[in-house]
């Protein structure tokens, strides 16, 4: 790892240490597992994945990745963590799923590939590094023109900070305490700008709520917490 790459160390060790739980349903990651029909039925609203090339940038141990290539993309995940990567490509090659890994950073595939792949996928992993503003911009610069780009982050709102940090990670224990700091949320509005900085036009947005009743997550209009965007690259 270089001084260049845009990321926390700690958070790179924080994620790797748990990199054996990653796939483990009912374990810290259960939420990303159970969200993650709901990300793939978003991204399905605009565009088919049978045959896409797609790259899911910060990938962690392969959750979103796999179940691209289940539904036909030719799924591409990469991060920074080398045990998250590890666990992914075991977690590939037990499930016989057609997913590959890379442990390298956007930055730099962008660099080696720009405008190569069909669509680009990066989910909770913006409110995780120094820059995101980087980030965006080389999702921007790997999706080929028309393109598709899609984001999930959390809002920085109190209703975000009293649910997605108070209640998730030390009420309910939902997700591991320190996941994440809310001076790292990102606002809709300031995710839609850095993307139309760099050519990415916003075509639509949800949040995912969580009913404590059902214990299930539901797509909403509610975007006061987490939300899912959905951003297209200018035709050339």
């Amino acid at each position: 790892m270089t001084a260049k790459e845009n990321v926390y160390p700690h958070e790179i060790h924080k994620f790797g240490s748990m990199a054996e739980r990653w796939w483990d349903t009912q374990g810290e990651f259960k939420t990303l597992h159970d969200i993650n029909p709901l990300r793939i039925s978003f991204i399905e609203r605009y565009i088919s994945l049978a045959g896409q090339r797609i790259v899911d940038v910060g990938c962690g141990g392969g959750i979103l990745t796999e179940g691209l290539a289940k539904h036909g993309a030719d799924a591409l995940g990469i991060d920074l963590s080398e045990d998250l990567i590890d666990v992914a490509d075991l977690h590939a090659l037990e499930s016989g799923v057609n997913a590959q890994y890379q442990k390298i950073s956007v930055e730099t595939l962008a660099e080696q590939q720009p405008a190569s792949f069909d669509h680009v996928t990066c989910m909770e992993m913006l409110e995780h590094v120094p820059d995101p503003g980087s980030i965006i911009s080389a999702c921007a610069n790997l999706v080929k023109p028309g393109g598709m780009v899609f984001f999930s982050t959390l809002n920085r709102k109190p209703k975000a900070y009293a649910l997605a940090i108070v209640a998730a990670e030390h009420i309910l224990r939902m997700l591991p305490r320190g996941t994440h700091d809310y001076k790292k949320f990102i606002k809709p509005s300031e995710l839609s700008q850095s993307a139309r900085a760099v050519g990415l036009e916003l075509q639509g947005m949800v949040g995912i709520e969580y009913n404590p009743f059902s214990k299930r997550f539901s797509l909403s209009k509610d975007v006061d917490i987490n939300y899912i965007a959905a951003y297209k690259r200018a035709e050339e």
